[in-house]
């Protein structure tokens, strides 16, 4: 089930989708998060938004990552992911957009439930 979650201070919901589903998923604030994703995009000299900064972040978080079919009638969408995971933590990519999962609900700050999956990361600690 969708769940309006929105960390960002300012209220903003464009370009800062990896941030805020990153709170939900460690439960740090949205400073805290941008923060340090800025400090391993620093330690990588590449920028936070690139897929491997922050990928580098949720590993070191104690996820890890798992790809999913690309073509349908394989396909996943966010709401299908969540109706089918309905326990554990998930950290869900597109090609445009990242949403956190728990527990079979998907926290965003739009209902973005028909994008489709392109890779997941998995809480495994």
């Amino acid at each position: 089930m969708f769940i309006s979650y929105n960390p960002n201070p300012a209220g903003k919901r464009v370009g800062d989708c990896v941030v805020r589903a990153l709170c939900k998923l460690t439960h740090k604030d949205w400073e805290t998060v941008y923060f340090s994703i800025c400090m391993e995009g620093m330690r990588m000299h590449d920028m936070p938004s690139s897929n491997a900064v922050w990928g580098r972040y949720i590993k070191g978080q104690g996820f890890r990552k798992r790809l999913l079919p690309s073509s349908c009638p394989d396909c996943y969408t966010v709401r299908d992911f969540a109706d089918e995971h309905r326990t554990g933590e998930y950290l869900l990519a597109t090609g445009s957009h990242v949403v956190a999962v728990v527990d079979g609900d998907y926290y965003d700050s739009w209902d973005s439930g028909d994008e489709l999956i392109i890779y997941y990361f998995e809480r495994v600690d």
